[in-house]
């Protein structure tokens, strides 16, 4: 089979394109015949050995995968060779065939394809987990999403809109603000150029936001806490700036706000039932149209490199998706 490998920690230019042996499943784990591989930010970090997952030398990039059951391992029960499955496997997606837990699996619809399936688990699935569990996110409410325009934030604007939330998109760069317009949000804050603080609360009549969605983190964390409501939630989600903030914690107590923190890919293993739950609710929101993942781009598997030079560079708006054959 074909593989992306990295083999020494670096950028995307180092990783390698060649042929490996096909993979045996084993106890408890099936082969996927991978149809399409979403890449993600952290595949920006991990490749670099600066993420919280840090995978032995070599492997592969890619977190989250739609294919077709190939082969089943020893005590595997409850699938099928030929199923259309979805999956995340944290990292190791950007090959042919992907060893995957058969506990980690979950169905993919008739009619939902393998491009728009593969993209749904990282994003889709931490904004249901940040927004509706972590966040408690209710309709009416007014959310404020940090680095809107990229993945995640594309995510968690169409996810806070089917809860029936006001979204204020917050990202750099007139384009950028258009693209977040364009998939749902109602207002929108370049904190680039505005003060974020501010603007926040002028679109709030001076209240400030009910829940802050945060996968930026650095020097935009602590005007948006400030922005923050009485009673409101800060979630952070990640740090995509680059710098981990330090919060001063008297503004929690003068606000009585919340810092939570949205760890999903804790969540799915800690709480697999209530994954399952937000990944069908997900898929049911796709199948009602609530819920659009944008394909920035559809590459074949020999891109990858280029494809994650284009995240890491902030040029992608949704995700890229890299598909075998």
């Amino acid at each position: 089979m074909k593989a992306i490998v990295c083999r020494a920690h670096g950028p995307a230019s180092g990783l390698v394109h060649e042929e490996l042996p096909d993979p045996v499943a084993g106890p408890g784990e099936v082969v996927v015949a991978m149809r399409a591989c979403a890449l993600n930010f952290f595949d920006t970090l991990i490749i670099r050995d600066r993420y919280q997952f840090k995978p032995a030398l070599p492997f592969s990039p890619g977190g989250e995968i739609a294919g077709v059951v190939e082969s089943l391992g020893p005590g595997v029960a409850g699938v099928a060779v030929g199923d259309r499955v979805v999956a995340y496997v944290k990292w190791g997606g950007a090959r042919e065939k992907v060893v995957a837990k058969a506990a980690d699996l979950v169905a993919l619809p008739a009619d939902l394809d393998f491009v728009r399936a593969s993209a749904l688990s990282v994003t889709y699935g931490t904004a249901v987990h940040g927004l509706v569990d972590r966040g408690e996110l209710k309709p009416g409410e007014t959310v404020a999403i940090l680095g809107a325009s990229g993945g995640v934030g594309q995510a968690a604007i169409e996810v806070a809109k089917a809860v029936g939330a006001r979204v204020i998109a917050c990202a750099s760069g007139a384009e950028k603000l258009a693209f977040c317009r364009d998939v749902g949000a109602d207002e929108t804050v370049d904190y680039d150029v505005e003060d974020l603080k501010t603007r926040l609360k002028e679109l709030t009549d001076g209240r400030g936001v009910d829940v802050v969605y945060d996968a930026v983190g650095d020097r935009y964390t602590e005007p948006a806490v400030r922005a923050t409501a009485w009673r409101g939630r800060y979630l952070v989600v990640g740090f995509a700036a680059g710098e981990i903030p330090r919060i001063p914690l008297n503004l929690l107590l003068l606000k009585g706000c919340d810092l939570r923190g949205v760890f999903w890919g804790d969540h799915l293993v800690r709480e697999p039932e209530a994954f399952r739950r937000e990944m069908a609710e997900i898929m049911t929101w796709v199948g009602e149209g609530r819920l659009r993942p944008h394909i920035h781009a559809v590459r074949p598997l020999a891109e990858t490199a280029a494809a994650i030079e284009e995240i890491a560079a902030r040029k992608v708006k949704g995700k890229i998706v890299v598909t075998a054959g």
